[in-house]
């Protein structure tokens, strides 16, 4: 009897042991998540900056759950290049943060695709981002 209690106790120890390995490679799992690739990634939309800037305007909620943190698609003429940041304004309402260098190739007012992460409505600026950014070939 005494030899069964001990192979009992036993069992539950490695049952338990078994309980923590699993719950600490689930946590671990959660905590260091793969990062997204947004470059690979389909875009959820794909619109205009003059466009998504309208539905922010006439509700912000509403337009916060369509775009917030999904890929999306934007397309519009360049109004500003800035090299040092890595950043481009489209349409003069959309900062767009570029994961690689920006291009030289890139020019004021030449019509441009990009996909990225959007990342919301600054109101207070008047101006959306996005990160994560890259150039969409049409």
């Amino acid at each position: 009897m005494r030899n069964y209690l001990f192979k009992m106790k036993k069992v539950g120890y490695l049952l338990i042991l078994g309980l923590v390995i699993i719950m600490g490679w689930a946590f671990y799992s959660y905590l260091y998540k793969e990062h997204r690739n947004i470059a690979e990634e389909k875009g959820s939309f794909s619109v205009s900056a003059d466009s998504i800037y309208n539905e922010y305007i006439t509700n912000e909620t509403k337009a916060n759950a369509k775009y917030l943190d999904k890929t999306i698609v934007v397309q519009g003429k360049i109004s500003k290049i800035n090299i040092t940041e890595n950043t481009i304004v489209i349409d003069e309402k959309m900062v767009v943060y570029f994961q690689e260098k920006v291009a030289n190739t890139l020019k004021e007012f030449n019509t441009i695709k990009v996909k990225g992460r959007f990342l919301g409505y600054d109101e207070l600026l008047g101006e959306m981002k996005m990160d994560q950014t890259v150039v969409v070939n049409n």
